[in-house]
């Protein structure tokens, strides 16, 4: 009769230790998932946090908006093609505000590339006649474009290159960030809304770690 009461009691230990077991587990799982709720926006608002990055998507943004907007202006055989690309960028651009917290569709364009032609002159006139005032004439290989001019990246792949408007097809570019000393040199094989608009690739090897936009740049035409 002991014996029947002894594992009697025994049996009931055992379940009320496998029912603490449960529901601590079920705790657990509860903690972890409100903690991962809470995990991604705050890594969303820690991101969006660095003003450098939203704003140098909203300038890339920008920039690929206001070249479709003049493909569409002023269209030729291969405008469609262009615009197709670039609104494929657009999106890739879009998709990255909202993975860093930035508000998705926020549009800026760097100043450079806002100034309108003066009357009489079409963009190309317009071109050479900044890239000639900041160089102090004709641009020469080795001196110094776009003053003050911030770089950013147009979402596009592919080999390290540029796009460019002011600067033709087959240019050379070399594109230093100040804050990092890092270089590149790149040839220009399309046209956009800035001076220099660096694609993925380049921008990678000039970039800050989690910027979008490089403040102090040194841009020089080396052929």
């Amino acid at each position: 009769m002991s014996r029947r009461r002894t594992l009697g009691t025994q049996k009931k230990i055992a379940l009320l230790v496998c029912a603490a077991a449960v529901a601590g587990g079920g705790a657990f799982l509860a903690a972890n998932a409100s903690n991962a709720a809470q995990t991604a926006p705050e890594a969303r608002t820690k991101a969006a946090q660095d003003p450098g990055v939203c704003q140098g998507l909203a300038t890339a943004l920008g920039n690929n908006q206001r070249f479709i907007e003049g493909q569409r202006a002023d269209p030729d055989a291969q405008s469609q093609a262009r615009i197709e690309n670039r609104e494929a960028v657009v999106a890739e651009i879009e998709r990255k505000q909202a993975a860093s917290g930035c508000a998705v569709g926020e549009s800026a364009q760097d100043p450079q590339a806002a100034q309108p032609p003066q009357s009489g002159q079409d963009t190309g006139d317009q071109a050479g006649n900044q890239a000639g005032d900041q160089a102090g004439g004709a641009a020469q290989a080795g001196e110094q474009v776009c003053a003050g001019s911030t770089v950013t990246l147009s979402g596009e792949g592919g080999a390290p290159a540029a796009s460019s408007n002011q600067f033709p097809v087959g240019t050379k570019l070399r594109v230093t960030n100040l804050d990092n000393d890092k270089s590149t040199t790149v040839e220009v094989n399309s046209v956009s809304g800035s001076c220099a608009l660096l694609n993925n690739a380049a921008f990678e090897q000039v970039r800050e770690e989690g910027k979008f936009l490089i403040r102090r740049a040194l841009i020089e035409k080396v052929g």
